[in-house]
């Protein structure tokens, strides 16, 4: 038998199509682990790559696209990983014989790596390695890296399997209609940096159907000399009856296909929805469409190693000087102390007592308003609807709380863009909690990054570049703050994922309340590296009910016994408030030597709380 780099040398291969269509027509649920079954139904899945054979593929994929670590523990099988991805090579391999290429399916590990996400390339270059090395004991002859939205995750990919496999690599992005990935990088930037990275083909899979996957192909051909791939789905699902139903003929697939061979495309098959009979048709259209004689083909045939790639990075434009961003970095920057307290988005649409409280904040010498992002459950304006309103209306500034729970990047990036053009300059940027209580108690959350992640997202559109690395024009000029918790449960983890934000391009920090001046001092030795300032957050007790609760049970808080004793010793409602304001001063006060700043949030978004515990300050 050929290699499989002299086969595609000499004529356009068929690749398989989808192996969990065909589990799913058989029976078996989509909340089970597909590739579990090359251990518990083996003979089931050799049967599926018997079909696609029989239909004409010259490559099968083996049944181990998501046999990685982290998609394999949520199913409590990490410790199979090994045993599933050897069988599925194995039982692949066993289908195939000497009539199709074996190729190892390496899908995505379904979490962010950096710069979006808290996992390491190194760590996720590991992940995919104990994958890469199980398929190539279970002798496949090449892989296929598929449906990939990241190019650094599928960098880590190519990177693990060429640290112990010289195999053909097939390497394949996931895209919108548009021809960009799901995070918005376009062709001209993937497929030179797959070329570079050693992809040997290079290729587009899954999320759409043949027409859109075409323009995204001839865009490819255009910037690199590698041969291509290409698998579309059988276009896109309709919920019929309640199952996802791909409505592409098998006759307009393989219409396609012959168009596919016209740019370049070496190998051709299909993702999600694709049958043996989809393969079959594909297999004859590229059949009659084949030059009569191998070495006319071969001759055709653009050459499989190349060349260096071509140049397509990204340029990076100057960032707009802090002092120029807001008029809170312009203080900062003079090392003027500066003020701040929380406006509470109110429930319902209707924002004029909140901007009306804003504007006594102004009047009284606030530098800046907080609006924290979703604190309370409920129907409540949005935190940037009120801050947009805020800084239009009040005559103050914003620092807005900006979360990624509930948005994707894209969401993030037109989220961001939208406040920038309407004003808003000073972001908080946080993780966020998912709401677990309140109103809706069944509410879900989404979190496509974390607060690192999105530190780096800001940071690009400071340089005028989106996460795929596209042009936006002028630069934003986002002030970057993001949080830090003095009283964190594992305060070691908390430095350590603030020195990645600051490395990020966090111009500003802005601290959970301290209620522990002792442990704050301390804190402040461990971050004096960051060179950034400080505004730290306090927060007046109500009462001794209140400060017991934070003290119990808000997680990620320290109260001092003395604290506490003194809330405890004041008598009656009042009394207790006016004490909660007195430790608060106090801290503030304090406070005022050692930071740059001071942010007051209250139980009630209290302002005449907020102004006492700061009166004075100046």
């Amino acid at each position: 038998m050929t290699t499989f780099l002299e086969a595609i040398a000499d004529r356009v291969l068929v690749c398989d199509g989808a192996m969990g269509t065909m589990l799913y027509t058989r029976g078996v649920f989509i909340n089970k682990s597909f590739d579990a079954m090359n251990l518990t139904q083996p003979a089931l899945v050799q049967d599926v790559h018997q079909e696609y054979i029989r239909a004409g593929a010259d490559i099968i994929e083996t049944n181990t696209f998501g046999a990685n670590r982290i998609k394999l523990s949520t199913f409590g099988l990490a410790d199979s990983l090994h045993d599933i991805n050897v069988a599925g090579a194995r039982i692949a391999r066993q289908a195939a014989g000497n009539r199709a290429f074996v190729a190892g399916a390496i899908g995505p590990l379904g979490i962010r790596i950096e710069p979006w996400g808290k996992t390491g390339v190194d760590e996720a270059r590991a992940y995919f390695l104990e994958q890469a090395h199980a398929l190539v004991e279970g002798g496949v002859d090449l892989f296929i890296l598929e449906t990939f939205r990241d190019l650094n995750e599928i960098g880590a990919a190519i990177d693990a399997v060429r640290s112990i496999s010289d195999l053909p690599i097939v390497a394949q992005m996931t895209t919108e209609e548009d021809g960009n990935t799901l995070d918005g990088t376009p062709p001209e930037r993937f497929a030179p940096e797959l070329e570079r990275r050693g992809a040997t083909l290079i290729g587009v899979n899954c999320a759409v159907g043949p027409a859109p996957m075409l323009d995204t192909i001839e865009r490819m051909e255009a910037v690199t000399s590698r041969p291509l791939s290409a698998q579309p789905n059988a276009g896109k699902p309709r919920d019929v009856e309640g199952r996802n139903i791909y409505l592409c003929s098998p006759e307009y697939m393989a219409s396609y296909a012959r168009r596919f061979m016209m740019h370049n495309v070496r190998v051709v098959g299909g993702c999600c929805g694709t049958t043996p009979e989809h393969i079959r048709q594909i297999k004859a259209a590229i059949r009659a469409s084949a030059p009569s004689g191998a070495s006319t083909a071969a001759a055709e045939a653009r050459p499989v190693q190349a060349g260096p790639p071509r140049a397509h990075a990204s340029v990076l434009m100057p960032p707009i000087p802090r002092e120029q961003k807001s008029r809170l970095a312009r203080e900062l920057a003079r090392g003027t102390f500066v003020l701040g307290v929380e406006l509470i988005p109110p429930r319902g649409f209707e924002a004029e007592p909140a901007i009306q409280r804003a504007r006594e904040l102004a009047r009284y010498g606030i530098d800046f308003v907080n609006i924290p992002d979703g604190l309370r459950a409920g129907a409540r304006l949005s935190a940037l609807s009120l801050a947009v309103l805020v800084e239009q209306q009040a005559g103050i500034e914003t620092l807005l709380h900006y979360s990624c729970r509930d948005r994707n990047l894209l969401g993030i990036q037109s989220d961001l863009l939208g406040a920038h053009a309407m004003g808003v300059r000073n972001l908080l940027l946080i993780t966020g909690d998912p709401g677990r209580v309140g109103d809706y108690p069944d509410a879900t959350a989404v979190f496509d990054v974390d607060s690192i992640g999105l530190t780096n997202v800001v940071a690009r559109l400071n340089h005028g570049s989106d996460v795929g690395g596209q042009q936006i024009g002028a630069p934003t000029g986002f002030h970057i703050g993001v949080s830090l918790n003095p009283s964190a449960a594992n305060l070691d983890e908390e430095l350590r994922r603030f020195d990645y934000k600051v490395d990020a391009g966090a111009e500003l920090v802005l601290t959970r309340p301290i209620f522990d001046l002792d442990r704050f001092e301390r804190l402040l030795k461990r971050i004096e590296h960051a060179k950034l300032p400080i505004i730290a957050g306090v927060f007046p007790f109500e009462s001794a009910r209140n400060a017991e609760f934070i003290a119990n049970e808000v997680p990620g808080t320290h109260v001092p016994d003395q604290v506490l004793d003194r809330m405890r010793r004041a008598d009656g409602q009042d009394e207790a408030a006016a004490e909660g304001v007195a430790i608060a001063r106090d801290m503030a006060l304090t406070l005022r030597k050692m930071v740059h700043g001071v942010q007051v949030s209250t139980h009630a978004g209290n302002i005449d709380l907020a102004l006492a515990v700061v009166d004075g300050l100046r």
